[in-house]
């Protein structure tokens, strides 16, 4: 018997006093078993969704044409469907339309893995595994119900949940399951921008997200999501790295903190400019300069694809462009804080996280850079000063250049204030409104003034 939360026993105890059946199903009945902590409460249920909105007072109709509804109860969301059969799925992700059934029986056969078909009866303490899921939860296997080709044809998102649900429990994939999903891929493409995303986060968020994106990769869709990363594979990058740019790049991504999304998106397409980039020296030597630029440009263009936030677009664009730095002891306190200011107070631990990522991902192993150790100290000693790093901190503004200079609105009052800046991270003790204003005069005069 499973160990149920009381509020999800509460909120069965309706159904049973209304004569309906109760089933707890899904990922919560597979977490269970797991001993993971549960993430939602999906539950089946023999009542219609118009009989559930009548036992209980919060419910929101979410999904009344596929039979689902959410109700709200004890500060709980409960996802509510009706026991169903799916009909043909034209569009390859939904039913066209669904038959409602008596029987939980036909209901989990309609689902898509095994791990996936198990029901725990709330009325009566019951585990109901028609699939054998309990026994492919043990060995570590996800294998579809029934014939794998009709599942993948039904649901193009099924093939990046089999990979994604490999990663996440570090299972693997059954035979015949796997080796139907390369016939998918045409369902695939049909999937939107906005779920391919969310299964990436997912893989991005597991503890080793190698795992996931290298069977997307075997089973051929990595080449259809992600085209800029599978073009990276058997890309040299010379002696001081153990892998090809497209291993780095995954490797990277796992090493990067698995709480963070931004720096594992950063890790996973830092480098993704290196094949574009490659040019062979004379000498032999492989070289790619200023990939970070196009790695900056091939990142925005697949997370605006994928349909991401314009601020981790911004952010996890940013990060890649500015990774390849390169301190050396003998950086001025000056040249630490343009670092800083160059990189954002705000990005410095991401940046740092990043390249820790980067140089574990060279090798193979984990180490400590001594390099990047000293800057570490260098940049907390600098912080910890509270000088000026950012155009916010100066002591005089845009309004100040205007109403004390009467330099004209416009591009000029932008760049006369990145000179201030730039004069400031040189000599922080020319930060005051009188010297600044002093220095911003003469620099527009000899520079930008036209007579």
């Amino acid at each position: 018997m499973l160990r149920i939360p009381r509020v999800v026993k509460d909120f069965s105890s309706f159904f049973s006093d209304a004569g309906f059946q109760c089933y707890l199903v899904g990922g919560a009945v597979r977490d269970m078993l797991l001993g993971r902590k549960i993430q939602d409460f999906d539950i089946a249920s023999d009542a219609l969704p118009k009989q559930v909105t009548d036992i209980f007072r919060r419910v929101i109709p979410t999904g009344i044409k596929h039979g689902t509804v959410t109700v709200l109860f004890k500060g709980t969301r409960f996802e509510v469907t009706t026991f169903r059969i799916d009909q043909e799925y034209r569009d390859g992700r939904r039913p066209d339309s669904v038959v409602f059934s008596p029987s939980i029986q036909e209901d989990l056969k309609r689902r898509d893995f095994t791990i996936n078909a198990m029901a725990y009866d709330l009325i009566h303490h019951q585990l109901l595994d028609p699939h054998g899921g309990r026994k492919d939860l043990k060995a570590g296997i996800i294998r579809a119900i029934g014939d794998p080709f009709e599942r993948f044809q039904e649901d193009g998102l099924r093939p990046l949940r089999a990979c994604r649900f490999a990663a996440q429990f570090g299972f693997t994939i059954e035979e015949g399951t796997f080796a139907s999903i390369p016939t998918s891929i045409d369902t695939v493409k049909r999937v939107s921008a906005e779920r391919i995303r969310d299964e990436l986060i997912r893989i991005l968020e597991t503890s080793s997200p190698s795992l996931g994106l290298s069977l997307l990769n075997d089973c051929g869709i990595l080449k259809l999501i992600l085209p800029e990363l599978a073009a990276c594979q058997y890309v040299g990058q010379g002696e001081l790295h153990r892998y090809d740019v497209y291993q780095h790049l995954l490797y990277a991504c796992d090493a990067a903190p698995q709480d963070n999304l931004v720096v594992r998106l950063a890790a996973l397409f830092h480098d993704l400019g290196k094949p574009q980039a490659l040019i062979s020296t004379d000498q032999g030597e492989i070289q790619f300069h200023r990939h970070e630029q196009l790695s900056a440009v091939l990142t925005e263009k697949i997370l605006r694809r994928l349909r991401f936030s314009n601020r981790i677009v911004n952010r996890v664009r940013h990060l890649v462009a500015q990774h390849m730095f390169h301190y050396e002891d003998r950086w001025s306190d000056a040249a630490v804080r343009r670092f800083i200011s160059r990189v954002g107070v705000e990005n410095i631990q991401d940046i740092l996280s990043l390249r820790r990522a980067d140089q574990l991902a060279m090798v193979g192993q984990r180490f400590v850079s001594g390099s990047l150790i000293a800057l570490e100290k260098r940049i907390e000693s600098v912080l910890a000063e509270d000088r000026v790093l950012n155009l916010r901190n100066l002591a005089v503004n845009g309004n100040d250049l205007i109403h004390e200079l009467g330099i004209p609105r416009g591009p000029k009052i932008g760049i006369v204030l990145d000179a201030l800046l730039e004069s400031v991270l040189d000599d922080p003790g020319q930060n005051e409104r009188e010297r600044l204003l002093k220095i911003a005069k003469g620099f527009y005069e000899t520079r930008l003034r036209e007579d």
